[in-house]
């Protein structure tokens, strides 16, 4: 499913590569799961993470393994069926790909991206 980069930042990345995949998400078998806000939730998150990091840049490393920690949550949610198994995956991919503050910027604003699209695809899906 996911076959991108966030380093070095493809041109498309926050445009076609985005979209394509808020558009695969958007469409779960179970109309339940990946509504927009459970993921917003996890977006929120992620944006917390950054600001983060962005305040203070040297304790990178030692919020790293918090910022990772997201996937279990990921998979909490999908446990709960409130999220699918390609959101997990997806969101694992980008978490994977950060690995650095410019990386994890990289990757909040690929979210960013993803959500406007989401919103998009399936616009009256709280």
């Amino acid at each position: 499913m996911s076959n991108f980069h966030l380093h070095p930042i493809e041109p498309e990345l926050f445009n076609s590569i985005a979209q394509a995949q808020a558009r695969q998400i958007a469409q779960p078998q179970d109309q339940n799961r990946n509504k927009s806000t459970q993921l917003r939730r996890f977006y929120d998150e992620l944006v917390a993470w950054e600001m983060r990091v962005a305040q203070k840049p040297e304790k990178f490393d030692e919020y790293l393994p918090f910022i990772r920690m997201l996937n279990a949550k990921a998979a909490y949610a999908e446990g709960r069926k409130l999220v699918d198994h390609n959101f997990v995956d997806l969101w694992a991919h980008t978490l994977r790909e950060v690995t650095n503050a410019k990386t994890l910027t990289t990757c909040k604003l690929f979210w960013e991206a993803f959500m406007g699209f989401y919103k998009q695809e399936r616009p009256g899906n709280n």
